[in-house]
């Protein structure tokens, strides 16, 4: 499997292993439909290996997350199988240079239904490797590999698992050297036991602790540091990512995508194209919107028209994204720019693009702070995260195209 693909599961029992060159935590965790965890019950895990209609087995060489559908309760809506590095694995040890593999079987008579290495793993300390979720009477797996670069917490925040801060360890006397850390000891199995050191599921109406403050925008990891939309505009640089969600809540009305230029030279015009391309979780082009097509996915995107000069102040064309309306399949959008003319992107002066909100708010904004002689640029791009929400990452890659057909493959390359 390639990341976000998915594929439907003949077996209603299913297994899925989990292994690597190097001591993993693996966990289950059972989210509902406002993509969180009911309770301390839908965290599986080595100390804690049952849950409804999910269990855990092994330990550190290959665990097992095994998923009895037929058991799994109806408000949950996917079970998500998730990797960390054990603390065996000394301070500052990533994923760089690991590659996990997550084999998904029937879990009756062993045989491999699917599998998924998560590519070009860098600086991440944890992962969601896939997910198994119900789609249309049945259940499917997906492939997500996702990274995190601040470890199980990172996952925990994301599916409402409280993060505590353990309390700091004693100094060690001078004199004293310190002493090995001891081997782990496995615990007892226990059905409703604590949670790993220093994570808590938040049980329905406690409140959370305190998360840990999120690291800047634009951290190497997907998903590490996210930043959302609760303290206003975002101002992006290029490969900064911002996660659409505003108190808590994901953004699913309309919004608009205003992109903008004006000619480097007074006097002279630049006509250039905005387009966005829809894609699916194979990164295979859907559909793409621009001045010759100003309306697609039956109206869940709607183009402004085309602009031939790009004179005055303002937006120049703006491109309308109903997120309610896009159909489910729909799980990557590129918003590019073209110069149908050939226009160089060095003839043209502050070019941008702006997230608005249906008042006409400005949510983000992403300036492009250098220009290049192509004629074609891949502005940002929106992908659905597998608990639902958008995010919006700001590119700013320049090519050569003079129409939105030859941006079609390296925008899909950039999902």
């Amino acid at each position: 499997m390639t990341p976000g693909s998915n594929l439907p599961l003949s077996a209603v029992r299913v297994a899925v292993d989990v292994a690597a060159p190097v001591r993993l935590d693996v966990s289950g965790l059972l989210i509902g439909a406002d993509g969180k965890v009911r309770s301390d019950d839908d965290f599986v895990f080595y100390n804690q290996p049952a849950g409804p209609g999910v269990t855990h087995s092994g330990s550190g060489g290959t665990d097992t997350i095994t998923v009895d559908t037929a058991a799994v309760p109806a408000e949950i809506e996917k079970v998500v199988v998730t990797a960390s590095l054990d603390a065996s694995g000394g301070p500052g040890a990533t994923f760089a240079g690991t590659e996990p593999t997550g084999t998904v079987r029937d879990a009756a008579s062993g045989a491999v239904l699917a599998a998924f290495t998560p590519p070009q793993l860098g600086p991440e300390t944890a992962l969601v490797l896939v997910e198994i979720y119900r789609r249309g009477g049945g259940w499917k797996v997906r492939a997500v590999g996702q990274g995190y670069a601040d470890g199980l917490a990172g996952i925990a925040t994301d599916f409402g698992v409280s993060v505590e801060e353990p309390a700091p360890a004693p100094a060690a006397a001078p004199s004293a050297p310190p002493a090995p850390p001891a081997p782990p000891v496995p615990p007892a199995p226990a059905a409703h036991a604590a949670p790993p050191p220093g994570l808590q599921a938040s049980a329905p109406g406690a409140p959370p602790a305190p998360a840990a403050p999120p690291v800047p925008a634009g951290a190497a990891a997907p998903g590490a540091g996210k930043i959302n939309l609760d303290k206003g505009r975002v101002n992006l640089q290029k490969n900064q990512t911002v996660s659409l969600v505003k108190d808590n809540q994901p953004l699913r009305s309309s919004l608009v995508m205003g992109l903008g230029w004006e000619p480097a030279h007074r006097g002279k015009s630049i006509d250039l194209d905005a387009s966005v391309i829809a894609y699916d979780a194979q990164r295979k082009k859907i559909d793409a919107c621009y001045f010759g097509k100003l309306n697609i996915l039956r109206g869940a995107i709607q183009h402004s028209g085309d602009n031939l000069t790009g004179e005055g102040a303002g937006d120049d064309e703006t491109i309308t994204v109903h997120l309610d309306g896009l159909p489910p399949e729909v799980t990557g959008l590129v918003f590019t720019v073209n110069s149908f003319t050939g226009q160089k992107f060095s003839d043209v002066s502050k070019a941008y693009c702006r997230l608005l909100d249906q008042r006409g708010q400005e949510l983000v904004r992403f300036d492009l702070t250098d220009a290049e002689p192509r004629t074609a640029v891949l502005m940002c791009k929106f992908v659905r995260q597998f608990s639902g929400e958008w995010e919006m990452t700001a590119l700013g890659q320049f090519l050569d195209a003079r129409t939105v057909r030859g941006l079609v493959k390296p925008a899909g390359q950039a999902l």
